[in-house]
């Protein structure tokens, strides 16, 4: 257990983010208004300690591409259909202003190798958070974690948990956060898992495609791609764990202009293609990094065949899911993906003796939410 009423040392200047009753709001309104908050300045928490409006909940968030090619640490997205989902209770068995971790299950060894230890836990790191946030001080509460996405894979296992963790804290107490403190709060648990990078956990809660335009202060645009588009991710996963330390431990500490300009062309490439839904153009930028996927596709075995593999097989572009080891191709075909993924599953055992499972998947729009509560 851990305690949760300690002083936020965080100054959020967004707009509040209004009660879900049950459904997601409409974040459209920040595609043009990015969400700031000021990391350098003290703020207070809550004045007066909100009571619960549920007696439990129970919050789901989404799977995340983090990069996408170019864009190291400011781009990501949300993937539909795969996620974390976290319940979460009041329980007078828990002391007051603290909060438990009752269970973990899940797929792979989830329940052997996370912490119930909310301290050493990304849901929980992130539920102490919301609690600082909000002053909780007079009620104790129960979490369970179920892990829908497996660990070390480059799909946002850590960002989809503290996501779901953060709603879950905030909707039982009525949602009086804002976006942007749920990101924070989310940020939190990040930093002491796998890094101070908002590019998985903010699309894991707001949906669609962000991006992180400054970290200090902390400023957050969504990208809006057309709802008349079609856009599938077909997403490979390797029987093969990269972790996300160890794989920025392999980053280059120095570029050259020429890289540093090339990047920055595609990743605007990237942004203006999202928001003209051309999937071609998203294709090409996706596949285009020249400075973090060179060092890390080599540690991933098989990962140059499988992109090859898929791009040939029609997909408009192919790169890895964050720090991998997922491969994660673009298509505006649901069937021509799975074509596309089982071809990328060959190449996985061919050049990389790795079995590897296939999923196409569609762009979340929505992002972390509150999929049930019993009020009081």
């Amino acid at each position: 257990m851990a305690t949760c009423y300690h002083q936020s040392a965080f100054k959020l200047i967004s707009s509040a983010f209004p009660p879900s009753n049950f459904h997601k709001p409409n974040h459209s309104i920040y595609v043009s208004q990015p969400l700031r908050c000021n990391l350098s300045l003290p703020s207070k928490t809550l004045v007066t300690e909100p009571e619960p409006v549920f007696t439990s909940v129970k919050s789901f968030a989404p799977a995340t591409v983090a990069n996408l090619g170019p864009g190291f640490d400011f781009l990501g997205c949300a993937v539909d259909g795969i996620g974390d989902f976290v319940t979460l209770r009041v329980d007078p068995q828990v002391r007051p202003g603290e909060i438990s971790i009752s269970d973990i299950d899940g797929v792979g060894n989830s329940a052997k190798k996370l912490s119930k230890n909310p301290n050493w836990n990304c849901a929980g790191i992130a539920a102490i958070a919301v609690m600082k946030m909000l002053n909780i001080r007079s009620v104790g509460l129960s979490l369970s974690l179920h892990k829908g996405l497996p660990l070390g894979s480059g799909l946002g296992s850590s960002a989809a948990s503290a996501a779901a963790a953060a709603v879950a804290v905030n909707e039982i107490f009525g949602s009086h956060l804002s976006v942007s403190d749920l990101v924070l709060a989310g940020l939190e648990s990040e930093s002491k898992v796998s890094g101070y990078h908002a590019d998985n956990v903010a699309p894991a809660i707001m949906g669609g495609f962000v991006l992180i335009r400054s970290y200090d202060p902390l400023e957050l645009i969504q990208l809006k791609f057309p709802n008349e588009k079609d856009l599938f991710f077909v997403l490979v996963n390797p029987e093969f764990e990269a972790p996300t330390k160890k794989m920025r431990a392999a980053l280059p500490t120095e570029i050259t202009m020429s890289q540093h300009v090339w990047n920055s062309s595609q990743a605007g490439a990237l942004v203006a293609s999202v928001l003209q839904g051309d999937l071609k153009g998203l294709g090409v930028a996706l596949s285009s990094d020249k400075i973090v996927e060179p060092t890390r596709a080599p540690l991933i075995p098989g990962m140059e065949a499988v992109k090859k593999a898929a791009i040939e097989a029609g997909a408009f572009g192919c790169t890895i899911s964050g720090a991998g080891p997922t491969a994660v191709a673009i298509t505006d075909d649901e069937g021509k993906g799975r074509e596309i993924g089982d071809r990328m599953v060959d190449a996985f055992m061919k050049e990389g003796s790795l079995k590897a499972s296939p999923m196409v998947k569609r762009l979340d729009r929505v992002g972390a939410r509150l999929v049930s509560g019993i009020p009081r």
